[in-house]
């Protein structure tokens, strides 16, 4: 299994059009994409995009459609090439990569699910699975071997000998994770992977992709233009619009403390509850003298402590770290006040 890698993105810049980096000082100053477009007909992409992306992480960007979040995905293996800017791991800019290294580094380093599938409909299940291992010169037997491990793990055993085309569109994403994994690449880029799936089926592909994440450990990037989905999966997400980032940070970060009105908008309809850590609003210690006696972890949900304590009759609880070390307290009133927005 690869170790995960680390991702940093510095001072990224995407302006589309003959002539993109004349205009990256117009931009840099100020310039909107609006601007750019009518005065010199080019589209600007991204604008200075600054994002690191700790090794093992799952790293969501999302935005609107436009947002520039599927142009961002595909500069971290140089499918786009950036007008300007860095884009470093293990300490080798791929924009700087020549056409055989870069090569050498798709084939190795990054995996990609698309949201179309991405699967040869002349090929089996386990041929289209092992086909990266195939590009990369592993024998049948090795690959066939690799591959039925991680069709089982995605739950398809038995059906790798059917083509896509048996399949539901459920099952050949499931297909199209296995391939990724298959090529035990420690950067796995996701692009809207989930998006064309019906809500039930898409829920039940987060999960398994979080269950997968606690055994690979890959570092993960995933587009998405849906909140819900973003904060489920995500241990960062960074905000864009009009290829810039507006936010970034815990998915409580920016449920708690949204950066402007765009991002309050995009947050306003969400479950607090199902985000908000308790160790991000409990209080301290020792109020009112009496010591809970019921526990929480600090890293629990406040709908997790609501349901607790409605459960058990008690109105406070005692945060403990995870170590078990009292941190704090969280009342019922207080939980049910921030998990409702009204604190």
């Amino acid at each position: 299994m690869s170790e995960p890698i680390g991702i940093e993105i510095r001072n990224l810049y995407k302006i589309f059009g003959p002539r993109g980096a004349d205009y990256v000082d117009a931009v840099n100053r100020g310039m909107t994409k609006q601007e750019l477009n009518d005065r010199y007909r080019h589209v600007l992409g991204l604008r200075d995009i600054n994002i690191d992306i700790p090794a093992g992480a799952i790293q969501v960007v999302m935005g609107l459609s436009g947002s520039g979040k599927s142009t961002l995905i595909r500069h971290i293996n140089r499918l786009i090439d950036p007008t300007s800017g860095q884009i470093l791991i293990e300490g080798q800019d791929v924009v700087g990569m020549t056409p055989q290294v870069l090569r050498e580094f798709r084939r190795h380093k990054t995996a990609m699910v698309f949201q179309k599938f991405g699967l040869l409909p002349h090929r089996t299940v386990i041929e289209n699975v092992g086909y990266g291992l195939e590009v990369q010169g592993v024998d049948h037997a090795a690959r066939d071997k690799v591959s039925m491990r991680w069709i089982e793990r995605v739950g398809l055993l038995g059906f790798e000998t059917k083509y896509p085309s048996q399949l539901s569109g459920g099952m050949q994403q499931r297909v199209g994770l296995a391939r990724a994994l298959a090529n035990d690449a420690p950067i796995l880029l996701m692009d809207e992977a989930y998006s064309a799936l019906d809500p039930l089926i898409r829920y039940d592909m987060q999960t398994v992709l979080l269950d997968l994440q606690k055994e690979v450990r890959k570092t993960i990037v995933f587009i998405t233009h849906d909140l819900d989905e973003a904060l489920r999966i995500g241990d960062r997400i960074a905000l864009l619009r009009d290829g810039q980032v507006i936010q970034q940070g815990t998915g409580q970060d920016i449920v708690l403390n949204p950066a402007d009105d765009y991002v309050a908008n995009f947050v306003q309809h969400v479950d607090r509850g199902k985000v908000v850590q308790v160790g991000s609003v409990m209080e301290p210690l020792g109020i009112n003298g009496t010591a809970p006696a019921m526990m929480v972890k600090s890293d629990a949900t406040l709908t997790d402590a609501v349901r607790q304590m409605m459960a058990k009759g008690v109105h406070f609880l005692e945060v403990q770290d995870k170590g078990g070390k009292p941190v704090g307290r969280l009342s019922l009133e207080r939980a049910i006040s921030v998990a409702a927005g009204a604190a």
